[in-house]
């Protein structure tokens, strides 16, 4: 594919913003990506914290960044439907004023239970507005704008990922260790607060599309219940056990009767929750396989290196927050302008920032294979900073060129299942990185991280090949 698709033509009645609102509706978009995608990683250099400050159990603290994850995804694909079928301006307030809710919540809680709880809500409040965010990018803006568009929120997928370890520790360190949390959560108040206002007056309120209306509960059921069974013990295997293999053995299952299902709910003139027929658009479904492959690549790393940066070599949080920061550097800065290039590039775009992102972890895992000791963090800013350009070519174009050809009405759901694909490969990324990671220790926390960082290594790679494949099918039409 040499160039991007322009996608089917937005009907008049969806575009409803003035030239001087959408812009508007862009800002808001990212501030509101930038808070959900931040809170799946902020919290974890603030766990010692929760741990003090709450006198937290470990299965509590486990439960405080898995279960966002979790209700994260599983609500991802039923939100997004809502959003296309009700008026995704009317699900955004909703799901901004839940966010900001369920992070007072968070911050206000007196026991590891209500904290547990508050951090369910604000997942699944995250789940209600990832897709609206990008449902409303697409609808608002067109042409090469919508490169541009997504490019930004592809900076902002970057920066949340690499700076939330950066400002967890800054805001523990400033904070105290005893009270330090509260303010991980708190400070999403005055932020959420300010972008409802602004979404009061700009953000639009149309009703959806009546056509896609419609309860699927079955589908509703059985996606649900399959995601449950995949992603729960990925992100909690160590407390399930052996339960974990028949949850694994079950998802399966389901998903192929959600696939059934779906099928004869559309043969009967229904509006299931996923169009099936979504996945005969090649651009779609090689751009969702390649996107879960790279968020199982890229999103590892970050979990692994802060642990040895921490652990292994003594640094504090804020110090290893600041040696991660290169990459997110390299990816705000990379992101804006493959944006834009990608109208007129497509995938290859994307092909070489997998290029960069390979030979930049790559080059940190050979690196930190070498016993560096406490100048690692020094020694490693520069393959970071590669990777992280690499990576800013890959989200944002990615995006763009994975949506390019689906209707905008149906931008919402597209949207949520191709982010939940990304939820379970940051699932399955993290959960082999650290699993790898983990199985050298205790021992040597440099042959512990090499471990770790090849898992990345590989994940990445596999993306490249779809990239690749797709790439080499276009090419035979």
């Amino acid at each position: 594919m040499s160039r991007v698709e322009r996608g089917s033509p937005t009907p008049p009645e969806q575009r409803e913003s003035t030239d001087e609102h959408r812009w508007r509706v862009l800002v808001l978009c990212l501030l509101a990506g930038f808070m959900t995608l931040l809170d799946v990683s902020i919290v974890n250099v603030a766990l010692p914290s929760i741990q003090h400050g709450l006198e937290a159990p470990h299965v509590a603290l486990s439960w405080v960044v898995s279960g966002y994850a979790l209700t994260f995804g599983l609500v991802l694909v039923p939100m997004g439907k809502l959003g296309d079928a009700h008026g995704r301006g009317r699900m955004f307030l909703v799901a901004l004023a839940l966010f900001t809710l369920a992070s007072a919540l968070a911050g206000m809680a007196l026991n590891p239970l209500w904290l547990v709880l508050a951090r369910l809500l604000q997942g699944a409040a995250g789940g209600m507005l990832n897709p609206q965010v990008i449902g409303l990018i697409q609808q608002q803006f067109h042409g090469r704008e919508r490169g541009t568009a997504f490019g930004l929120f592809g900076a902002v997928v970057g920066l949340s990922t690499a700076v939330g370890p950066l400002l967890g520790g800054l805001i523990i360190e400033l904070a105290g260790v005893q009270q330090g949390w509260r303010w991980v959560f708190f400070v999403n108040i005055p932020i959420g607060v300010i972008a409802l206002l602004a979404a009061l007056r700009f953000m639009p309120r149309s009703r959806g599309s009546a056509e896609l209306r419609g309860t699927d509960l079955p589908g509703v059921l059985l996606l649900g219940s399959g995601t449950v069974c995949l992603l729960l013990p990925l992100v909690d295997r160590q407390d399930l056990g052996r339960l974990s293999w028949l949850l694994w053995a079950a998802a399966p299952v389901l998903l192929a009767l959600f696939v059934g299902w779906e099928h004869r709910y559309t043969n009967k003139r229904g509006s299931p929750l996923i169009d099936l027929r979504l996945f005969r658009i090649s651009s779609y479904s090689f751009g969702s396989a390649l996107g879960m492959l790279y968020f199982a690549g890229f999103t590892g790393i970050f979990f692994v290196l802060a642990v040895y940066f921490q652990r292994g070599l003594g640094y504090s949080a804020l110090q290893a927050g600041l040696a991660l920061t290169p990459f997110a550097v390299g990816s705000a800065v990379s992101s804006a302008f493959s944006g834009r290039a990608v109208h007129r590039m497509g995938r290859r775009v994307v092909l070489f920032g997998l290029s960069g992102a390979l030979l930049g972890l790559l080059a940190t895992q050979l690196l930190l294979a070498g016993r560096l000791g406490n100048s690692a963090g020094v020694v490693t800013a520069l393959p970071l900073l590669v990777a992280g350009v690499g990576s800013g070519m890959v989200i944002s174009p990615n995006q763009t060129v994975t949506l390019s050809g689906v209707e905008v009405t149906r931008g919402g759901t597209a949207a949520g299942v191709q982010q939940t694909g990304q939820r379970i490969g940051t699932a399955i990324g993290t959960a082999t990185a650290s699993g790898l990671f983990f199985s050298q220790l205790p021992g040597d926390y440099d042959v512990a991280i090499s471990h770790g960082l090849v898992a990345s290594v590989c994940f990445v790679a596999a993306a490249m090949v779809v990239g690749l494949a797709e790439l080499a099918l276009s090419r035979q039409r």
